[in-house]
């Protein structure tokens, strides 16, 4: 018994020595001039830890600003596109029922307006849904804006709508 008491006294000793020599190590400045260059390529390593961290964070605020930007450019067309077809429609309503002007130029107008007008808002649609799939859909994954996996989003004629799949 008296062995196991003197082992244990000479371990707690051996402890306690090693937590002053760790204490005096840290306490002096983080060692003696070995350690002053370690010390300093690590400081410089940090900091290009939080140099990175920074223009990541700012990468990805960017990507967001990006992000909200498409979504309201995409609702925005989306509106125009839906007045552009009313008035390809009212155009061609327009060209159809009113043949009663001389020679009918007024009408052959109308209805040319409308089949143009109609090709400009199938082309601008078609531009919003590649926006939607090829930049905005990319985009927001990258920066976890994405809705839920069980939504699917998609570009009409009138808006863009999500729906659970």
């Amino acid at each position: 018994m008296d062995s196991i008491r003197k082992q244990a006294t000479k371990l707690r000793e051996q402890v306690a020595k090693q937590q002053q020599a760790v204490f005096k190590q840290f306490s002096s400045g983080l060692g003696g001039p070995d350690n002053s260059v370690t010390d300093e390529v690590e400081l410089q390593q940090h900091q290009k830890l939080e140099k990175l961290y920074i223009s990541t964070r700012a990468g990805k605020h960017f990507q967001r600003d990006i992000v909200r930007g498409v979504e309201g450019y995409i609702i925005t067309a989306s509106k125009q596109i839906e007045i552009g077809t009313r008035l390809s429609e009212d155009s061609r309503k327009y060209g159809a029922e009113n043949t009663c002007t001389s020679g009918s130029t007024l009408s052959k107008a109308a209805l040319s307006y409308s089949r143009a007008q109609g090709e400009i808002e199938k082309e601008r649609e078609d531009l919003l849904k590649s926006l939607g799939t090829q930049v905005w859909d990319k985009i927001s994954l990258t920066i976890n804006l994405v809705v839920p996996s069980s939504l699917s989003c998609c570009v009409s004629s009138n808006f863009v709508f999500c729906a659970k799949e």
